[in-house]
């Protein structure tokens, strides 16, 4: 299977034609009236942004990175890459990218020659990543690329390899990673707030369902996913205890149970535990299903108070709680735009030539230790990391 029958397979249109088809008629009617001094200074200054090339347009990429760009500092959206020539141009259309910046997969090594792109942002299933990632580094663009990194550790250092001799940056999506509630969770850890961290307990569940909807198709197809829940939402179980101790785990252990008279879960797993011994001494106990309705918490747990975050890894509804022996209180806390924030991130990093705060090898380490975990599953017994 071809990148363009895997994007056009398994990530389809999400309910956004109608919608983008609406926007066409305004915004081709804008760009051919005259244009004021406002409208010249706001195109002016847009292109003096961070130009980013978007490589794959799904449901995630539609709905939830695409709308935000305008919330952005430094990043704009300079090029789209589909399978679909209708829905990018629906989405060209809606979003003011130039039709001359439309590609497809059968061209986008043609990348190299737009001086509009610098980054190019890979919204594909993990099992493409790589591929994307070297040929955007061969194009000279640097690569944000979205997690989980790529389907073996083998997989990653080849990205990192690529983005380093093309002398390119590159940033993995780890999106909470720049979300104001987790980085206040961790600010209040590293305070001692909680006292010394013992324990931590983080749960990531959604119910998968690739018959209803066309965008999780690919996730319980393991060529394209590499796993099941761990590798799509485990990330952020596994993730957090790593940001929250600000430690790496030397040991883990794990249990698996998939139905497998269950079709989704033929080739990937459904439910799996697993504990990261740290070297502190602190334990983390995650959860990751797809048969259970949603659930994206973690709490973390000290010798003096704890700290509740449910939901955790939300788009949105962050909720803090905190408690000791003199009861529970809430933090008031604002509310961020975690998206606008990570590629606002990305778009400074390019700019001073700047290791981004999530590269290339934070994701590598992921999925070493899930490679580790489903070790550890499968024999039954703890491996060291």
């Amino acid at each position: 299977m071809d990148a363009t029958e895997s994007r056009r397979q398994f990530l389809r249109q999400a309910g956004l034609s109608a919608a983008a088809a609406v926007l066409a008629g305004p915004a081709a009617a804008t760009a051919l009236a005259p244009l004021t001094t406002t409208t010249r200074f706001m195109q002016d200054a847009n292109q003096k942004k961070v130009g980013f090339a978007i490589v794959g347009l799904g449901k995630y990429a539609t709905e939830q990175m695409l709308p935000n760009f305008k919330n952005c500092q430094h990043a704009r959206i300079a090029a789209l890459v589909s399978g679909s020539p209708d829905k990018a141009r629906r989405l060209a259309a809606e979003y003011g990218v130039e039709p001359k910046n439309l590609y497809s997969y059968q061209n986008f090594d043609t990348l190299k020659d737009n001086p509009e792109v610098d980054v190019v942002y890979i919204v594909l299933p993990p099992g493409l990543h790589a591929e994307y990632t070297v040929r955007a580094a061969q194009a000279g663009k640097h690569v944000l690329c979205e997690k989980p990194m790529a389907n073996t550790p083998e997989e990653c250092q080849r990205m990192i390899e690529a983005c380093r001799k093309a002398g390119k940056q590159l940033m993995i999506a780890y999106r909470a990673q720049y979300e104001p509630f987790n980085l206040d969770a961790i600010a209040r850890i590293r305070k001692g707030e909680l006292g010394k961290l013992r324990m931590i307990t983080a749960d990531h569940g959604r119910q998968v369902q690739p018959t209803k909807d066309p965008a999780d198709a690919w996730r319980v197809q393991k060529k394209l996913a590499g796993g099941g829940s761990l590798m799509d939402i485990g990330i952020y179980s596994l993730n957090a205890a790593r940001y929250l101790t600000g430690e790496e785990p030397v040991e883990v252990t794990a249990q698996e149970h998939s139905d497998k008279a269950d079709p989704r879960f033929r080739e990937v797993e459904d439910v799996i535990h697993f504990t990261l011994r740290f070297p502190s001494g602190v334990l983390a106990s995650c959860t990751s299903a797809y048969s259970i309705e949603g659930v994206k918490r973690y709490r973390a747990f000290g010798d003096k108070a704890w700290l509740d975050l449910d939901p955790a890894t939300d788009y949105n509804r962050h909720r803090m709680i905190i408690g000791d022996q003199d009861g529970e209180r809430q933090p008031q806390l604002k509310e961020g735009n975690q998206f606008a924030a990570e590629l606002d991130h990305m778009a400074e990093c390019v700019r001073q030539n700047q290791t981004p705060k999530t590269p290339g090898e934070e994701g590598l380490r992921d999925i070493k230790l899930i490679m580790a975990i489903y070790e550890a599953a499968r024999k039954g017994k703890p491996v060291k990391v």
